[in-house]
């Protein structure tokens, strides 16, 4: 019985007065519910071989037994068809029962997956009446998507697809997909005539495959029915048929003794029909040897995984071609989607409704028939380089500017044509909120203009990429920089001239420490060898010092000093020379935290966002002043009003074209997402729009569009500025500095362990009652004495033994020398001989080690 209460009732009178053992049926999953509960409370297994709603599979009942595919399974080949023509949005139109509401949340997660959403669920109920779904029809088709989805009854899914076709719905630009539950149904004998009217429809079908056992009895079939041979038993009859071979197969497998029910009616004091129910006893083993059947059934194989068939769940992809199916492609789980034609990347090929070979965008502009786009531009009293509404002489309105010269060329470059027209918006309080909310209302299809893309917006509406350069910026004036005293320190920082300084008196000591003992421009008066010290090491600057270097160490550790200073002084040159040739104009604040310590009154445009920003980042209420035009932003600016105005960089670029030279953009910037156009969510428009403005965007027109409204004079520089002094600090030379650094103390250890070497007896004696304090004053005496080793002064000492009269070192200026040299010379206490070199004359000193301990003797 097709009534749900009905086929309870008749199931209720199988189970209680016939004692049957299981129950073919039900036909529908509106009958199955109750039917289900029942079969659990008795133990009698039902089999359905039609029942397909995925919400049955939430009742929990071993005895209900579905011997068909439950309808999740046709979801993601729904999904995958969308995907594969683009579609963005469809409209699912169900029955109202358990049937039709069982798919709908699968089958909205399956096309969210593919970035697709329902945008209307339209419910149809199964007893309306042909004027109430022609209402509903007419309600979808003033809507912009024309992608249809329907899952519902045959009955009630022909009657729907007439009504649709009356009212043109089946016309070019439409699309329709049917379900398995309806498509299965077509080419029986009671809907052939339905045919005609679903030209152009998509559907799924389940794939029946080839076999032995179908070819038998298909010549069966034929056989008995005759002249109605070709109306092909459908699925649904085909898995009705191997449910009942299954059955029969599992009774022979059964003890079929135990046939009874046990009354449990003496048990219970409830007297109705459903109390004085029995349960059957042969239910259980039923059940198991049911769950055991596995074979090749007409409809492919048959196996029950926790009381459900197994499937590989292959679809048909058909195509409604005048009284013909025409299969167009295949869908797997493992496959997709499948072409019967490999050379085609499409379905296909397809022949849509209308008779069309083009495939359907997926939606239209829709405004009650009436193809006219009503774009909302707002009503602005400044920046009017960006919108300017006026009116011509028949009161239409003529919207100009930046903004709309740019939606203009997204519009010539989609693939359809949109017919629009313009209509003005006076936004209260100077907000765009108004004018998104009536997108959102359905008053305008979009809305055009400097609309900044904000998140609290995006919750009604939906915007395109942006077309602007995003972002917060602070707008300052420029004064004049030439007239600082101090101007010459200014290429360098604080802690780069500290660090030089350093340097040089460094570089000074360790020089004077390397020459103090071979050198006498290093010698003398302790002043005169600090002055020295620091001239030499200074003049470095240019180059001009005139004192020789003798020592190896010292000229190692001067080249690299002169090649460190003349990288510095080349650096400073040239950051001088930019410092006095560009950087003549200077912000007057160059941060935001400045104008907050200093309470510094600052502007925003009026009805902007920027008003909420500024508040959250600290500053006062008394501390904001509106302004509506850049005009009126350089006249605050220019008395002194605000000492900054912050906006939206496509704002204050418009400021800066006007008033060149005379205010700096500084950053740094703070986000925000740029100007965008609103249409209403999940308008397919918003996709083509924003691809159309990226095309833009990448050619010249966007500049030629900039150019027109926003050309800047030529003498204009870049308007932003970086509030960094671009000083050279040490970190710019750090490496330089390590390198020198290095290198000096290296030379000075070096010097210092020759040093201790040549000295170690004086720092090895023997004797005890030296301490450490008097070796090491003999030590820094012997540094201070000269070095009589050193070439300079062998080259003194060879000067005065060719010529008597001049004085000897220091170390022998007291010896006597004889008038003839050939006398041999001897005086007390020592004996010096002088004895040949390679270089004339030079005299040797005996037994130093012993003169050394005199000394120690004489100090002491």
């Amino acid at each position: 019985m097709e009534d749900a209460v009905q086929a309870s009732a008749a199931a209720l009178d199988l189970i209680k007065n016939e004692k049957v053992s299981a129950i073919i049926g039900p036909r529908s999953s509106l009958q199955a519910e109750f039917m289900i509960r029942l079969a659990n409370k008795s133990q009698v297994p039902i089999i359905t071989f039609s029942a397909t709603s995925p919400l049955l599979t939430s009742i929990k009942s071993p005895y209900f037994v579905r011997a068909t595919l439950s309808d999740l399974l046709q979801v993601r080949a729904i999904a995958a068809i969308v995907k594969s023509f683009e579609w963005r949005s469809v409209v699912a139109i169900y029955v109202d029962n358990e049937f039709g509401e069982g798919i709908l949340p699968y089958l909205a997660d399956a096309l969210q997956d593919v970035h697709t959403c329902i945008t209307i669920r339209s419910v149809i109920s199964l007893e309306a009446s042909n004027d109430q779904i022609t209402k509903e029809l007419y309600k979808l088709k003033t809507m912009q998507t024309r992608v249809f989805v329907a899952h519902m009854p045959p009955n009630l899914g022909f009657r729907v697809i007439q009504k649709a076709r009356d009212i043109g719905m089946m016309g070019e630009g439409y699309v329709w997909i049917f379900t398995d539950g309806m498509t299965n149904w077509i080419s029986s004998t009671e809907h052939d005539s339905s045919l005609e009217n679903m030209q152009g429809v998509l559907g799924l079908r389940s794939r029946i495959p080839n076999s032995h056992e179908l070819e038998n009895f298909s010549l069966r079939w034929q056989k008995i029915f005759g002249l109605q041979a070709d109306a092909k038993p459908n699925v649904f009859a085909l898995r009705a048929y191997d449910s009942i071979t299954a059955l029969a197969m599992a009774v022979e497998k059964t003890n079929k003794k135990n046939l009874r029910y046990d009354n449990l009616s003496a048990l219970s004091n409830n007297m109705t029909d459903l109390g004085t129910l029995g349960v059957s006893r042969y239910g259980p083993s039923l059940l198991k040897a049911l769950s055991d059947v596995d074979f090749k059934g007409l409809a492919g194989n048959f196996k029950l995984v926790n009381m459900q068939l197994e499937s590989s769940s292959t679809f048909e992809i058909i195509n409604i071609i005048e009284n013909e199916e025409r299969i167009i492609g295949t869908w797997t789980p493992t496959n997709g989607l499948v072409n019967e034609n490999p050379t085609s990347e499409w379905l296909g090929p397809v022949i849509w409704p209308g008779k069309s070979t083009v495939i359907p965008r997926g939606w239209e502009i829709p405004t009650d028939g009436k193809k006219i786009f009503k774009v909302g531009v707002p009503l602005k009293r400044g920046f009017l380089g960006f919108v300017d509404v006026k009116q011509d002489p028949r009161n239409a309105t003529i919207p100009t500017g930046y903004s709309i010269e740019v939606f203009e060329a997204a519009l010539k470059r989609l693939p359809y044509s949109v017919i629009h027209r313009y209509v003005t918006f006076d936004t209260p309080n100077h907000s765009y909120d108004t004018l998104v909310e009536q997108v959102h209302n359905g008053m305008f299809d979009a809305a055009v203009g400097d609309i900044t893309i904000r998140a609290n917006r995006f919750f009604s509406v939906d915007f395109t990429l942006p077309y602007t350069e995003s972002g917060v910026f602070m707008l300052v004036p420029m004064k004049d920089n030439e007239n600082n005293t101090w101007f010459f320190l200014q290429p360098w920082s604080l802690d780069l001239w500290v660090t030089t300084a350093c340097f040089f008196i460094f570089i000074g000591f360790i020089v004077w420490i390397l020459e103090h003992r071979v050198n006498t421009d290093f010698r003398g008066p302790p002043h005169h060898q600090i002055g020295t010290s620091f001239w030499f090491s200074f003049s470095t600057i240019n180059f001009a010092h005139r004192e020789k270097v003798v020592s190896n160490l010292a000229r190692f550790v001067v080249v690299v000093w002169c090649f460190v200073v003349l990288v510095l002084t080349q650096s400073y040159t040239a950051n001088l020379t930019s410092f006095l040739t560009v950087q003549r104009l200077k912000p007057e604040v160059t941060t935001m935290n400045e104008l907050i310590e200093n309470k510094e009154t600052v502007g925003f445009q009026n009805g902007s966002f920027v008003l909420l920003f500024l508040k959250n980042k600290g500053f006062q209420e008394s501390q904001l002043k509106p302004y509506n035009s850049a005009e009126e932003c350089h006249k605050l600016l220019i008395n002194g009003t605000i000492a900054a105005a912050f906006d939206e960089v496509a704002y204050l670029k418009v400021i800066i074209s006007q008033y060149c030279n005379k205010y700096a953009i500084v950053e740094p910037s703070f986000k925000s997402s740029g100007f965008g156009f609103v249409f209403p969510k999940n308008s397919p428009l918003t996709d083509d729009v924003s691809r159309a403005i990226l095309e833009v965007i990448e050619s010249d027109e966007m500049k030629h569009i900039e150019n027109k409204w926003f050309s800047k004079k030529s003498n204009c520089s870049d308007p932003t500025l970086t509030p960094s002094h671009n000083r050279l600090s040490v970190s710019s030379f750090w490496g330089l500095f390590l390198i020198v650094g290095v290198t000096s103390l290296l030379a000075l250890l070096v010097f210092v362990a020759f040093f201790f070497y040549e000295h170690r007896h004086t720092l090895n004696h023997e004797d005890s009652e030296i301490s450490f304090w008097r070796k090491l004053t003999i030590l820094v005496r012997s540094f201070d004495e000269k070095d009589i080793r050193s070439h300079m002064f062998k080259d003194s000492a060879v000067h005065n033994v060719s010529s008597p009269s001049t004085p000897r070192s220091s170390t022998v200026q007291n010896i006597p020398w004889p008038q003839n040299p050939s006398e041999n010379m001897e005086f007390e206490p020592r004996r010096v001989s002088l004895v040949p070199s390679e270089e004339f004359f030079t005299p040797r000193l005996e037994q130093d080690e012993d003169e050394e301990a005199n000394t120690l003797r004489e100090v002491e």
